[in-house]
């Protein structure tokens, strides 16, 4: 943002989505595609924030510069600047630098995934507990759970009887089932 509005690029020409780069199905970007036309310069801060799937990003800039004839500038690659060098050898160059930053996102992308299954992986072999912590189960969980278990209710109608889904229900009763197991040995 600070890069951007260095430029003063008016705050309406500004496109921010607040989420991953995974892939180009981004709200924000998906307006920009709508309203840029030929001639506009899209400045970029860097190439990883335009995506980060190799494939996507080289066609993302092909279809921005060939097809719509905008030209793309990304602050952090004086080389990316598809407004100089317009000749074989600007091109070439361009195309060059554009595949191997494109390699270079996506490789972050699939680190950040690797290292965020080895984070969770470490805290589970820790013993912490992700996500949210469970509801207390209602007053009415046990009548309904031993009411289940003998054939009395079915297991939609004692998730009713205890005001929760049919799913959490179930999730309950097996880990209750679990609990009594570990108990009893």
């Amino acid at each position: 943002m600070i890069a951007l509005r260095a430029l003063d690029i008016p705050e309406q020409n500004l496109y921010i989505d607040r989420q991953s780069g995974k892939d180009f199905e981004r709200p924000r970007y998906q307006t920009l595609l709508r309203r840029i036309k030929k001639d506009d310069v899209l400045y970029v801060k860097s190439i990883d924030r335009l995506g980060r799937n190799y494939d996507e990003i080289l066609d993302q800039w092909r279809y921005l510069t060939k097809n719509r004839g905008v030209d793309i500038v990304v602050l952090d690659m004086p080389l990316l600047d598809t407004r100089r060098g317009k000749d074989l050898m600007g091109t070439f160059l361009s195309d060059i630098v554009l595949q191997v930053l494109s390699f270079v996102a996506e490789n972050e992308r699939s680190n950040i995934r690797q290292r965020q299954a080895e984070g969770i992986a470490a805290a589970k072999a820790r013993g912490v507990r992700l996500g949210r912590p469970p509801e207390p189960l209602p007053e009415a969980f046990f009548m309904a759970l031993d009411r289940w278990k003998s054939g009395e209710l079915s297991c939609k109608r004692a998730a009713e009887a205890c005001n929760m889904p049919i799913s959490s229900f179930y999730y309950r009763a097996k880990k209750q089932s679990e609990k009594e197991e570990k108990e009893v040995l």
